[in-house]
């Protein structure tokens, strides 16, 4: 359950994308299945600027609210409004249709800072 080809954060967000263009941000399995059933997500508007460690927003679900954190610095380009009126699927999909925002990276190369598979699973694991 940790895609090989996402980058992590010890804060159990993913990161998909190279940095080339806009990435993509969601949260782990390891977090939604922590957190419970997703009741409701607050998620930043498009054109914040954010960042790294910033609040994106927050996800609650049926056992407590939990802070979003950027992974990177950037600008939110896009939010998932899917989940407005479907937070649960960040619970049924936390690596597809269960994707929190999309940003424009300032630094393509802070993504090299963040965790690989391994790395998070070793995290995960203890």
């Amino acid at each position: 359950m940790i895609p090989e080809d996402l980058r992590y954060t010890a804060e159990h967000e993913w990161v998909a994308g190279d940095g080339s263009g806009p990435v993509r941000v969601g949260i782990t399995h390891f977090a939604q299945d922590a957190l419970g059933d997703i009741v409701f997500v607050q998620l930043p508007d498009e054109g914040t600027a954010v960042r790294a460690g910033d609040s994106l927003g927050e996800i609650e679900s049926t056992k407590s609210v939990s802070e979003i954190y950027a992974p990177i610095a950037g600008t939110v380009i896009a939010r998932n409004g899917s989940l407005a009126d479907e937070p649960e699927l960040i619970n049924a999909e936390p690596y597809a249709a269960g994707w929190l925002v999309e940003i424009a990276p300032d630094d393509p190369a802070a993504l090299d800072a963040l965790l690989d598979a391994e790395a998070y699973k070793a995290l995960t694991d203890s």
